[in-house]
């Protein structure tokens, strides 16, 4: 693939996936189940490519992981990286478990603690992506400038940057209240507490690979909605909600956005730090 083309199909990958996930935390939008488990199964293919894409940085960063010259920065991009690969697979593996279109018949494990999990993976990966994006911000910011050949002056394209920055974290902040995120994020906590695992295999065991299921008193049939919280359009009694995809964009945009701005503003903020560091540090 020709080199200067490179950045902008990572970019427009990139697009892609972002919008593409965040249109799959309501599944009543854009034919309901059905595209949101092909749109789901769609995102792994496309992880591996970008995966692809960015092989070779993979390979210089793990040969040099261990080196002490490697900046700071270098190294949480990568932790970061593989934390969100494997929330990524975490989320089709769990998503092909409580399947209802593509592989209505794959079956490991408890189901419920896979809706749980698959639910409270999903908001976590969502804060990982914004982090993500804060920390390649600059280099999106040049991609397109590139590509759209945007020529500004300095203190121009800082103020209508700063204002966009500040309109946007603003939205952000109040789709965060508004939706409840917070505290959505404390789904991942009980993941891993003991009632939940125990809830699970007591309303959720299931048998091995190609044994005809049970029904435990209290478990519901494998056709039947997971009732519980507001995700993928589901009400708290498990009723059905629908909502427009631009709603759905906005809202989960919004989340990413503060923390990209988050992560963006204080990597600066760090950076900028440093430089007076080394600048009092030659003075002295």
């Amino acid at each position: 693939m020709n080199k200067k083309k490179l950045p902008y199909v990572k970019l427009i990958l990139d697009i892609l996936m972002g919008t593409t996930f965040a249109l799959l935390f309501n599944k009543m939008v854009l034919g309901g189940l059905t595209f949101h488990e092909i749109a789901g199964t769609a995102i792994g293919f496309a992880v591996l490519a970008h995966v692809l894409l960015n092989v070779n940085y993979v390979k210089k960063i793990t040969l040099r992981l261990f080196d002490k010259s490697l900046p700071g920065k270098t190294r949480l991009g990568y932790a970061l990286n593989v934390l969100l690969l494997l929330s990524m697979i975490f989320i089709l593996f769990s998503g092909f478990v409580i399947s209802r279109v593509l592989f209505p018949n794959f079956q490991f494990g408890n189901e419920r603690w896979f809706k749980v999990s698959h639910m409270a993976v999903s908001y976590f990966t969502l804060v990982l992506i914004g982090i993500h994006i804060g920390l390649h911000w600059s280099w999106v910011i040049n991609v397109v400038k590139k590509g759209l050949h945007f020529n500004m002056s300095k203190v121009r394209s800082k103020v209508i940057w700063t204002s966009a920055a500040i309109v946007v974290l603003l939205f952000g902040g109040y789709q965060i209240y508004t939706t409840q995120f917070l505290s959505k994020l404390q789904m991942v906590e009980g993941m891993f507490s003991s009632s939940s695992i125990q809830a699970g295999h007591e309303e959720g065991s299931r048998p091995g690979f190609g044994q005809k299921p049970s029904k435990p008193q209290g478990m519901e049939p494998r056709g039947e909605k997971f009732q519980g919280g507001d995700f993928h359009g589901e009400g708290a009694r498990g009723g059905h909600t629908s909502a427009s995809a631009a709603n759905v964009l906005l809202e989960n945009f919004g989340v990413m956005a503060v923390f990209a701005g988050a992560t963006y503003y204080l990597d600066k903020w760090l950076l900028l730090r440093r430089k007076r560091g080394t600048r009092v540090s030659i003075a002295s």
